[in-house]
Protein backbone atom coordinates (compact mmCIF):
# COMPACT_ATOMS: atom_id res chain seq x y z
CA UNK A 1 0.00 0.00 0.00
CA UNK A 2 2.95 2.50 1.20
CA UNK A 3 4.35 1.26 -2.66
CA UNK A 4 1.28 2.41 -4.27
CA UNK A 5 0.94 5.78 -2.37
CA UNK A 6 4.62 6.32 -3.42
CA UNK A 7 3.98 5.92 -6.69
CA UNK A 8 0.97 7.47 -7.56
CA UNK A 9 0.67 10.33 -5.35
CA UNK A 10 4.22 11.24 -4.36
CA UNK A 11 4.99 13.36 -1.31
CA UNK A 12 1.14 14.50 -1.99
CA UNK A 13 -0.99 14.63 1.08
CA UNK A 14 -4.03 13.29 -0.87
CA UNK A 15 -3.10 9.86 0.13
CA UNK A 16 -2.59 8.39 3.45
CA UNK A 17 -1.92 4.74 4.65
CA UNK A 18 -2.96 4.08 8.22
CA UNK A 19 -3.09 1.01 10.67
CA UNK A 20 -5.90 0.22 12.63
CA UNK A 21 -4.86 -1.15 15.63
CA UNK A 22 -3.10 2.14 16.53
CA UNK A 23 -4.53 3.36 19.76
CA UNK A 24 -5.87 6.85 18.27
CA UNK A 25 -8.54 4.21 16.61
CA UNK A 26 -9.50 2.75 20.11
CA UNK A 27 -11.49 5.92 20.92
CA UNK A 28 -12.16 7.19 17.65
CA UNK A 29 -14.48 5.67 15.12
CA UNK A 30 -12.75 4.66 11.72
CA UNK A 31 -16.04 6.41 9.83
CA UNK A 32 -15.50 9.80 11.36
CA UNK A 33 -11.59 9.83 10.69
CA UNK A 34 -12.38 8.80 6.91
CA UNK A 35 -15.39 11.78 6.64
CA UNK A 36 -12.32 14.17 8.23
CA UNK A 37 -9.50 13.08 5.66
CA UNK A 38 -11.92 13.28 2.58
CA UNK A 39 -13.34 17.07 3.93
CA UNK A 40 -9.93 17.93 3.83
CA UNK A 41 -8.80 16.75 -0.02
CA UNK A 42 -8.21 13.67 0.49
CA UNK A 43 -8.60 10.39 -2.05
CA UNK A 44 -7.08 7.43 -0.98
CA UNK A 45 -7.20 5.94 2.32
CA UNK A 46 -4.97 2.49 2.81
CA UNK A 47 -5.83 0.95 5.83
CA UNK A 48 -3.96 -2.42 7.51
CA UNK A 49 -4.92 -4.38 9.99
CA UNK A 50 -8.34 -4.16 9.07
CA UNK A 51 -9.56 -7.67 11.08
CA UNK A 52 -8.30 -6.07 14.84
CA UNK A 53 -11.30 -3.21 14.56
CA UNK A 54 -14.31 -4.58 15.91
CA UNK A 55 -17.30 -4.52 12.84
CA UNK A 56 -15.11 -3.22 10.02
CA UNK A 57 -16.81 -4.14 7.42
CA UNK A 58 -19.78 -1.97 8.44
CA UNK A 59 -17.64 0.93 8.53
CA UNK A 60 -16.09 -0.29 5.29
CA UNK A 61 -19.25 -0.08 3.98
CA UNK A 62 -20.55 3.41 5.18
CA UNK A 63 -17.35 4.78 3.98
CA UNK A 64 -18.18 3.49 0.27
CA UNK A 65 -21.80 4.84 0.42
CA UNK A 66 -21.26 7.82 2.09
CA UNK A 67 -17.79 9.25 0.76
CA UNK A 68 -18.22 8.42 -3.31
CA UNK A 69 -15.18 10.39 -3.67
CA UNK A 70 -12.86 8.38 -1.58
CA UNK A 71 -10.84 5.55 -2.37
CA UNK A 72 -10.45 3.15 0.01
CA UNK A 73 -7.72 -0.58 -0.17
CA UNK A 74 -7.94 -2.46 3.45
CA UNK A 75 -5.75 -5.12 3.80
CA UNK A 76 -5.84 -8.16 7.28
CA UNK A 77 -4.15 -10.90 7.85
CA UNK A 78 -6.62 -13.23 9.48
CA UNK A 79 -8.46 -14.73 7.25
CA UNK A 80 -11.17 -16.53 9.05
CA UNK A 81 -12.18 -13.31 10.44
CA UNK A 82 -12.00 -11.42 7.14
CA UNK A 83 -13.86 -13.63 5.51
CA UNK A 84 -16.73 -13.44 8.56
CA UNK A 85 -17.51 -10.00 7.94
CA UNK A 86 -16.68 -9.66 3.83
CA UNK A 87 -20.56 -10.54 3.26
CA UNK A 88 -21.47 -7.16 3.92
CA UNK A 89 -19.20 -5.77 1.62
CA UNK A 90 -20.93 -7.38 -1.55
CA UNK A 91 -21.18 -5.28 -5.21
CA UNK A 92 -18.56 -2.72 -2.84
CA UNK A 93 -15.45 -4.14 -2.63
CA UNK A 94 -13.47 -6.59 -4.69
CA UNK A 95 -11.52 -9.29 -2.40
CA UNK A 96 -8.57 -10.68 -3.06
CA UNK A 97 -6.35 -13.67 -1.25
CA UNK A 98 -2.84 -13.00 -1.45
CA UNK A 99 -1.16 -16.37 -1.31
CA UNK A 100 2.54 -17.10 0.52
CA UNK A 101 5.46 -16.57 -1.77
CA UNK A 102 6.20 -18.77 -4.48
CA UNK A 103 9.39 -19.91 -4.91
CA UNK A 104 9.99 -17.10 -7.64
CA UNK A 105 9.29 -15.13 -5.36
CA UNK A 106 10.64 -16.28 -2.54
CA UNK A 107 14.01 -15.61 -5.19
CA UNK A 108 13.28 -12.87 -5.92
CA UNK A 109 12.73 -11.15 -2.44
CA UNK A 110 15.49 -13.44 0.00
CA UNK A 111 17.59 -13.54 -2.65
CA UNK A 112 18.01 -10.41 -4.83
CA UNK A 113 16.67 -12.07 -8.19
CA UNK A 114 14.18 -10.43 -10.66
CA UNK A 115 12.89 -13.81 -12.62
CA UNK A 116 9.45 -13.72 -14.09
CA UNK A 117 6.52 -16.07 -13.71
CA UNK A 118 5.73 -18.34 -16.46
CA UNK A 119 2.23 -19.77 -17.32
CA UNK A 120 1.72 -23.51 -16.84
CA UNK A 121 1.25 -24.11 -20.62
CA UNK A 122 4.50 -22.50 -21.14
CA UNK A 123 5.90 -24.64 -18.90
CA UNK A 124 4.78 -27.91 -20.43
CA UNK A 125 5.90 -26.90 -23.74
CA UNK A 126 9.20 -24.93 -23.11
CA UNK A 127 10.52 -26.16 -19.68
CA UNK A 128 14.04 -27.14 -20.81
CA UNK A 129 14.41 -23.83 -22.15
CA UNK A 130 12.96 -21.96 -19.34
CA UNK A 131 14.68 -23.99 -16.74
CA UNK A 132 17.98 -23.36 -18.54
CA UNK A 133 17.65 -19.52 -18.35
CA UNK A 134 17.00 -19.99 -14.82
CA UNK A 135 19.93 -21.94 -14.04
CA UNK A 136 22.60 -19.38 -16.36
CA UNK A 137 21.30 -16.36 -14.44
CA UNK A 138 21.22 -18.05 -11.19
CA UNK A 139 25.09 -19.06 -11.72
CA UNK A 140 26.86 -20.03 -9.19
CA UNK A 141 24.25 -20.66 -6.56
CA UNK A 142 22.57 -24.42 -6.89
CA UNK A 143 18.64 -23.95 -7.35
CA UNK A 144 18.42 -27.62 -5.70
CA UNK A 145 20.04 -26.00 -2.28
CA UNK A 146 17.87 -22.83 -2.90
CA UNK A 147 14.44 -25.13 -3.36
CA UNK A 148 15.20 -26.68 -0.06
CA UNK A 149 15.59 -24.01 1.59
CA UNK A 150 11.94 -22.69 0.27
CA UNK A 151 10.27 -25.80 0.83
CA UNK A 152 11.24 -25.20 4.54
CA UNK A 153 11.32 -21.79 4.99
CA UNK A 154 10.16 -20.02 2.39
CA UNK A 155 6.90 -19.14 2.32
CA UNK A 156 6.05 -16.27 4.80
CA UNK A 157 7.41 -13.23 4.09
CA UNK A 158 8.74 -12.53 7.34
CA UNK A 159 11.75 -15.21 6.38
CA UNK A 160 12.82 -11.48 5.80
CA UNK A 161 13.41 -10.93 9.47
CA UNK A 162 15.43 -13.25 9.92
CA UNK A 163 15.72 -17.35 9.57
CA UNK A 164 16.92 -18.08 12.89
CA UNK A 165 13.42 -17.97 14.38
CA UNK A 166 11.28 -18.31 11.64
CA UNK A 167 10.01 -21.63 12.58
CA UNK A 168 8.84 -20.41 16.50
CA UNK A 169 6.91 -17.19 14.75
CA UNK A 170 5.31 -19.85 12.03
CA UNK A 171 4.56 -21.88 15.24
CA UNK A 172 2.93 -18.72 16.93
CA UNK A 173 0.62 -18.33 14.26
CA UNK A 174 -0.29 -21.62 13.72
CA UNK A 175 -1.11 -21.66 17.27
CA UNK A 176 -2.99 -18.46 17.49
CA UNK A 177 -5.25 -19.49 14.46
CA UNK A 178 -6.45 -22.93 16.30
CA UNK A 179 -6.37 -21.63 20.04
CA UNK A 180 -7.79 -18.12 18.60
CA UNK A 181 -9.62 -17.53 15.81
CA UNK A 182 -11.21 -20.91 15.06
CA UNK A 183 -12.71 -20.68 18.60
CA UNK A 184 -13.86 -17.07 18.40
CA UNK A 185 -15.09 -17.27 14.28
CA UNK A 186 -16.30 -21.08 14.04
CA UNK A 187 -17.25 -21.33 17.53
CA UNK A 188 -14.87 -24.60 17.91
CA UNK A 189 -14.70 -25.64 21.42
CA UNK A 190 -11.38 -24.79 23.12
CA UNK A 191 -11.19 -28.79 24.30
CA UNK A 192 -11.52 -29.74 20.52
CA UNK A 193 -8.09 -27.90 19.74
CA UNK A 194 -5.74 -30.14 21.16
CA UNK A 195 -7.31 -32.72 19.11
CA UNK A 196 -6.68 -30.73 15.64
CA UNK A 197 -3.51 -30.32 16.33
CA UNK A 198 -2.58 -33.86 16.90
CA UNK A 199 -4.74 -34.16 13.37
CA UNK A 200 -2.47 -31.87 11.93
CA UNK A 201 0.84 -33.45 12.89
CA UNK A 202 -0.39 -36.60 12.17
CA UNK A 203 -0.55 -35.01 8.55
CA UNK A 204 3.06 -33.64 8.51
CA UNK A 205 4.32 -37.34 9.15
CA UNK A 206 2.48 -39.42 7.14
CA UNK A 207 1.90 -40.30 2.88
CA UNK A 208 -0.57 -38.26 1.47
CA UNK A 209 -3.32 -38.69 3.70
CA UNK A 210 -6.44 -40.59 2.89
CA UNK A 211 -8.99 -39.91 5.62
CA UNK A 212 -11.25 -42.11 7.04
CA UNK A 213 -14.48 -39.73 8.53
CA UNK A 214 -15.76 -42.32 10.68
CA UNK A 215 -12.04 -43.16 12.02
CA UNK A 216 -11.29 -39.79 12.67
CA UNK A 217 -14.86 -38.92 14.39
CA UNK A 218 -14.16 -42.16 16.95
CA UNK A 219 -10.20 -41.44 17.64
CA UNK A 220 -11.47 -37.15 18.61
CA UNK A 221 -14.42 -38.39 20.13
CA UNK A 222 -16.16 -35.66 17.27
CA UNK A 223 -18.98 -36.41 15.55
CA UNK A 224 -18.71 -36.93 11.80
CA UNK A 225 -21.11 -33.89 10.57
CA UNK A 226 -18.57 -31.70 12.79
CA UNK A 227 -15.60 -33.54 11.42
CA UNK A 228 -16.36 -31.89 8.06
CA UNK A 229 -17.29 -28.76 9.51
CA UNK A 230 -13.90 -28.40 11.09
CA UNK A 231 -12.01 -29.67 7.94
CA UNK A 232 -13.48 -26.74 5.94
CA UNK A 233 -12.73 -24.11 8.44
CA UNK A 234 -8.97 -25.43 8.91
CA UNK A 235 -9.19 -25.04 4.63
CA UNK A 236 -10.44 -21.41 4.92
CA UNK A 237 -7.93 -20.94 7.53
CA UNK A 238 -5.32 -21.60 4.98
CA UNK A 239 -3.94 -24.44 7.62
CA UNK A 240 -5.35 -27.61 5.52
CA UNK A 241 -5.68 -28.33 1.03
CA UNK A 242 -8.89 -30.78 0.70
CA UNK A 243 -8.50 -32.54 -2.85
CA UNK A 244 -11.12 -34.82 -4.15
CA UNK A 245 -10.86 -37.17 -6.98
CA UNK A 246 -12.59 -36.78 -10.23
CA UNK A 247 -15.65 -37.53 -11.10
CA UNK A 248 -17.45 -36.94 -7.43
CA UNK A 249 -21.53 -36.61 -7.09
CA UNK A 250 -22.35 -33.50 -5.43
CA UNK A 251 -23.98 -35.26 -2.81
CA UNK A 252 -20.42 -36.20 -1.98
CA UNK A 253 -18.74 -32.92 -1.84
CA UNK A 254 -18.45 -32.21 1.14
CA UNK A 255 -15.78 -35.27 1.70
CA UNK A 256 -12.43 -34.74 0.96
CA UNK A 257 -10.57 -37.58 -0.58
CA UNK A 258 -6.74 -36.35 0.15
CA UNK A 259 -5.94 -34.09 2.95
CA UNK A 260 -2.52 -31.98 2.87
CA UNK A 261 -1.30 -29.25 4.75
CA UNK A 262 -1.58 -25.80 2.70
CA UNK A 263 1.78 -25.38 2.65
CA UNK A 264 5.68 -27.25 3.28
CA UNK A 265 6.91 -25.12 5.98
CA UNK A 266 3.70 -25.97 8.18
CA UNK A 267 4.72 -29.36 7.81
CA UNK A 268 8.33 -28.59 8.57
CA UNK A 269 7.28 -26.60 11.42
CA UNK A 270 5.36 -28.86 13.23
CA UNK A 271 7.55 -32.08 12.26
CA UNK A 272 11.15 -32.15 12.18
CA UNK A 273 11.34 -35.09 9.90
CA UNK A 274 8.04 -34.46 7.75
CA UNK A 275 7.32 -37.11 4.70
CA UNK A 276 9.03 -36.40 1.86
CA UNK A 277 6.82 -37.61 -0.95
CA UNK A 278 4.14 -35.63 0.70
CA UNK A 279 6.00 -32.29 0.52
CA UNK A 280 6.72 -32.49 -2.66
CA UNK A 281 2.93 -33.29 -3.42
CA UNK A 282 1.79 -30.78 -1.12
CA UNK A 283 4.02 -27.92 -2.76
CA UNK A 284 2.69 -28.67 -6.40
CA UNK A 285 -0.86 -28.66 -5.27
CA UNK A 286 -0.46 -24.94 -3.20
CA UNK A 287 1.23 -23.28 -6.27
CA UNK A 288 -1.42 -24.46 -8.48
CA UNK A 289 -4.21 -23.43 -6.46
CA UNK A 290 -2.17 -19.94 -5.51
CA UNK A 291 -1.72 -19.45 -9.23
CA UNK A 292 -5.17 -19.91 -10.53
CA UNK A 293 -6.67 -18.15 -7.18
CA UNK A 294 -8.31 -15.22 -8.91
CA UNK A 295 -9.64 -17.21 -12.07
CA UNK A 296 -12.65 -18.70 -10.56
CA UNK A 297 -12.25 -22.01 -11.37
CA UNK A 298 -13.93 -24.51 -8.86
CA UNK A 299 -11.98 -26.29 -6.57
CA UNK A 300 -12.49 -29.30 -8.28
CA UNK A 301 -12.28 -27.90 -11.76
CA UNK A 302 -8.79 -26.71 -10.63
CA UNK A 303 -7.09 -29.65 -9.60
CA UNK A 304 -8.63 -33.06 -8.77
CA UNK A 305 -7.41 -36.55 -7.90
CA UNK A 306 -7.26 -39.07 -10.87
CA UNK A 307 -7.61 -42.79 -11.12
CA UNK A 308 -3.96 -42.93 -12.50
CA UNK A 309 -1.44 -40.34 -11.45
CA UNK A 310 -1.45 -37.92 -8.39
CA UNK A 311 -3.29 -34.63 -9.63
CA UNK A 312 -5.47 -33.57 -12.52
CA UNK A 313 -5.19 -30.25 -13.62
CA UNK A 314 -7.91 -28.54 -14.90
CA UNK A 315 -9.65 -31.57 -16.45
CA UNK A 316 -6.73 -31.80 -18.96
CA UNK A 317 -3.37 -32.36 -17.53
CA UNK A 318 -2.59 -35.42 -15.65
CA UNK A 319 0.92 -35.12 -13.13
CA UNK A 320 2.56 -37.75 -11.50
CA UNK A 321 5.35 -36.08 -8.79
CA UNK A 322 7.86 -37.96 -6.70
CA UNK A 323 11.57 -38.45 -6.68
CA UNK A 324 14.46 -37.77 -9.40
CA UNK A 325 13.82 -41.56 -10.62
CA UNK A 326 10.24 -41.55 -10.73
CA UNK A 327 9.01 -44.15 -13.49
CA UNK A 328 6.38 -43.21 -15.77
CA UNK A 329 4.20 -46.64 -15.34
CA UNK A 330 1.72 -45.03 -13.39
CA UNK A 331 0.65 -42.04 -16.63
CA UNK A 332 1.64 -44.24 -19.25
CA UNK A 333 -0.88 -44.21 -22.43
CA UNK A 334 -2.11 -41.32 -20.29
CA UNK A 335 -2.65 -37.81 -22.74
CA UNK A 336 -1.00 -34.51 -21.78
CA UNK A 337 0.95 -36.64 -18.86
CA UNK A 338 4.24 -35.21 -17.19
CA UNK A 339 6.29 -36.31 -14.40
CA UNK A 340 7.39 -33.33 -12.25
CA UNK A 341 10.46 -34.95 -10.31
CA UNK A 342 12.28 -33.71 -7.77
CA UNK A 343 16.02 -33.36 -7.01
CA UNK A 344 16.89 -32.65 -11.12
CA UNK A 345 17.87 -29.34 -12.29
CA UNK A 346 16.76 -30.00 -15.99
CA UNK A 347 14.17 -31.83 -17.72
CA UNK A 348 13.47 -33.83 -20.68
CA UNK A 349 10.34 -34.28 -23.00
CA UNK A 350 7.62 -34.81 -20.56
CA UNK A 351 10.00 -34.86 -17.52
CA UNK A 352 9.85 -31.86 -15.82
CA UNK A 353 11.69 -30.37 -12.64
CA UNK A 354 9.52 -30.29 -10.05
CA UNK A 355 11.02 -26.48 -8.36
CA UNK A 356 9.89 -24.98 -11.68
CA UNK A 357 6.43 -25.22 -10.81
CA UNK A 358 7.55 -22.08 -8.34
CA UNK A 359 7.86 -20.26 -10.86
CA UNK A 360 3.47 -20.04 -11.68
CA UNK A 361 3.13 -17.12 -9.96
Amino acid sequence: MLQIIKEKFGISDKALYISIDHPYFEVNPLYEFAEYFSKYGGELLCIDEVHKYPDWSSHIKAIYDDIPNLKIIFSGSLILQMSKQKGDLSRRAIIYQLGGLSFREYLNIAHGFSFNAYGLEEILKDHISIASKIIVNIKDIKILPLFKEYLDIGYYPFVLEGKEFYRQKLTEILNHTLETDLPFTAAIAIRQISKLKKLLYLLAKSVPFIPDITELARSTDISRPTIYDYLEKLKDARVLLLLQKVGRGYENLSKPDKLYLENTNLMGALSLTPDKGTMRETFFANQIINAYADNRFSANELIAIPKNGDFLIKGRWTFEVGGKNKKEKQISGIPDSYILADEITIGSDKRIPLWLMGFLY
